[in-house]
């Protein structure tokens, strides 16, 4: 059976399985069969803005702690920091993975055309 589109806000396409915006406890990825609108999905939405939102946040917050002028912070601080980024940093590129898994092939919609 052929996958079915179905057009998303923002321009995504939905297509097969959605790569939703967190894991299971082993860290393995989830899905989800969606034709693009319920509660999962809205849900999932509302993470990925949730997370990027959160991600731009802490890097204006580590651009402030980088600038020359900034207090100089201790070694946990620091470390702390460096966590932060490495999750936010995971956050959006799996954002970007699910969002780029449900784009249309530029080259299917030129033959459709």
């Amino acid at each position: 059976m052929a996958e079915r589109a179905t057009q998303e806000p923002g321009g995504i396409t939905a297509q097969g399985p959605r790569l939703l915006p967190w894991t299971t406890e082993g860290g393995n990825p989830c899905y989800l069969s969606t034709d693009g609108q319920g509660y999962l999905t809205n849900l999932a939405d509302n993470i990925e803005a949730i997370q990027l939102g959160m991600g731009e946040d802490l890097l204006g917050y580590a651009r402030d702690v980088m600038a020359p002028d900034a207090k100089t912070l201790s070694a946990t601080e620091y470390h702390w920091l460096a966590r932060r980024l490495t999750e936010a940093l995971s956050d959006a590129l799996r954002v970007a993975d699910s969002r780029g898994q449900r784009l249309t092939d530029p080259e299917e919609v030129t033959e459709d055309a």
